[in-house]
């Protein structure tokens, strides 16, 4: 997973800069970072070998679709209301041989500068499994350390015109920042979704209190 993650990037001239901690590879972990951009997957896989929930789509995207395949993303179909039981039983199962889980509790994506709101539900198998929560930030720059919109992934953009932005940018960086890791038990998936939330705005400079718009912006 890791390799073909890290080779993606490599052909679109992403580079990973990573801070904190990454969860260690013999312990079952759900990652829930911040949402900005369908190369946030790999840039968390190419640190961390991670299986992420995500829309069945994607399965259709060029190089993408395909990476996202190999790297054993667990697709959810979204049209169907009782798909969330079938894709919580693959996680479930993910955990208990050790792989890193990852989702997106916003739900959706921001242009990186908003944090949205962290969805509860989306907590519920990490407390059902006992599994470690580990909050991560994602922020795209420029190489001189300023925020790149271009590379976010939000409205009405389709994936090929924002697989064009990213070429167009020659080079760039994908800032992954890794907080401490919450332990679930005692709390419920509310409490776990306002902590992890917390530690990311924290890590992304915002404030932890705010309230965020419900959705992304279009552009």
């Amino acid at each position: 997973m890791s390799w073909w993650s890290g080779k993606l990037l490599r052909i679109l001239a992403v580079e990973v800069v990573v801070e904190g901690d990454p969860p260690s590879t013999s312990t079952p972990v759900m990652m829930a970072p911040n949402h900005v951009s369908w190369l946030d997957t790999f840039a968390i896989s190419a640190v961390r070998p991670t299986r992420f929930i995500a829309k069945s789509e994607i399965r259709d995207w060029p190089i993408a679709g395909w990476v996202a395949q190999r790297s054993g993303t667990l697709f959810i179909r979204r049209a169907k209301r009782n798909d969330t039981a079938r894709i919580n039983e693959l996680v479930h199962a993910a955990l208990a041989e050790g792989d890193c889980v990852g989702f997106f509790p916003e739900g959706t994506t921001s242009e990186g500068d908003t944090l949205l709101k962290f969805h509860s539900s989306l907590f519920e198998p990490a407390v059902a499994n006992g599994a470690t929560v580990q909050p991560v930030a994602i922020r795209y720059e420029h190489p001189d350390g300023t925020h790149c919109r271009a590379m976010s992934f939000v409205g009405d953009l389709s994936f090929q015109q924002s697989l064009g932005l990213v070429i167009r940018q020659k080079r760039s960086v994908a800032r992954v920042r890794f907080a401490p890791a919450i332990n679930p038990a005692g709390f419920t998936r509310r409490d776990v979704a306002r902590m992890a939330r917390a530690k990311v705005a924290t890590l992304l400079g915002l404030p932890e209190t705010d309230t965020p718009p419900s959705t992304a912006p279009d552009r």
